[in-house]
């Protein structure tokens, strides 16, 4: 990396807007977990409602609900690290062009293996 792009603004304003957008992602992760875990506590107190029972919060829901908020706040906290880290390189010189992301690559997998998770559930309960 040669020394005005190390020393270029819009290096660092777009290393800004990638941390705020890996934030963004685990905010909407942690509010899609907890919409999910609600939603079953919801349908619970409706059928409970028919027949004048105590309601709780169990089953899938509620444990895929705390995954995706537990996943959220892991991609905040390794977007702080990585952003520090990427900030590190950029200052040093050694950082390398066309690295391939291991965290959102990971992030992604996850996500297609709960969704995948959560169609095969949606079949099967149907």
């Amino acid at each position: 990396m040669d020394k005005d792009a190390e020393q270029d603004p819009r290096v660092y304003f777009a290393a800004e807007r990638t941390f705020l957008a890996w934030i963004r992602t685990g905010l909407g992760l942690i509010g899609i977990g907890f919409a999910v875990s609600r939603f079953g506590l919801f349908f619970r107190q409706l059928s409970a409602s028919e027949f004048h029972l105590p309601t709780r919060a169990t089953g899938l829901s509620v444990w895929s609900g705390v995954t995706l908020v537990g996943l959220g706040v892991v991609v905040i906290l390794s977007s702080v690290l990585r952003h520090f880290q990427l900030i590190r390189e950029l200052r040093s010189g050694t950082w390398i062009l066309g690295r391939v992301s291991r965290d959102a690559v990971v992030l992604g997998l996850l996500l297609a293996g709960a969704g995948i998770g959560m169609c095969i559930y949606l079949i099967l309960v149907h």
